[in-house]
């Protein structure tokens, strides 16, 4: 591939510090997911998409809130934010709509007709949370079943115990 000046602007990564910051025609996609400020009380230290960019550096990267680094907010606002959005269900709504627009893209119903479902037992430590036993992959550990559509676009993932 050459470099040309249409590729490069293509593949630039603009104002991105770090490869899991969001572009700004990823961030269009999930603004409206995200909550707005309230127009009373304190007003906001961190704008949410600093907030979003961080949860995202966390979670790709694997790493403990604690770790976060002075790029972003500070960790504890980053998880109170992560925890609300959790409970709020807000990955899985984000995750529904990006996949309606995705197999709207490809001319296929924004809503599968179809769908594939499979399991993965993952051997875990015994601090690590609940887990079960897998007898027919003699593993002890957690279960991850994940539904996909026929394209393979992820509807669902639940982790469960083993022995689910």
């Amino acid at each position: 591939m050459m470099w040309t000046p249409g590729t490069r602007a293509q593949h630039t990564r603009g104002s991105k510090r770090y490869l899991t910051d969001l572009s700004d025609a990823e961030w269009a996609l999930i603004a409206a997911f995200v909550p707005v400020a309230r127009t009373t009380g304190r007003r906001r230290q961190w704008s949410m998409r600093e907030i979003v960019n961080a949860i995202f550096y966390v979670l790709r990267g694997g790493i403990a809130w604690r770790l976060l680094t002075k790029d972003f907010p500070p960790w504890q606002t980053v998880y109170r934010w992560f925890a609300r959005f959790r409970d709020e269900c807000l990955f899985e709504r984000i995750n529904h709509a990006l996949v309606a627009l995705d197999r709207k893209r490809a001319g296929r119903n924004a809503s599968p007709s179809a769908a594939i479902i499979d399991s993965q037992s993952v051997k875990t430590t015994e601090s690590g949370g609940p887990r079960g036993y897998d007898a027919g992959k003699k593993i002890k550990g957690r279960k991850r079943h994940a539904l996909v559509d026929t394209d393979g676009r992820p509807l669902l993932v639940e982790p469960h115990t083993a022995d689910v």
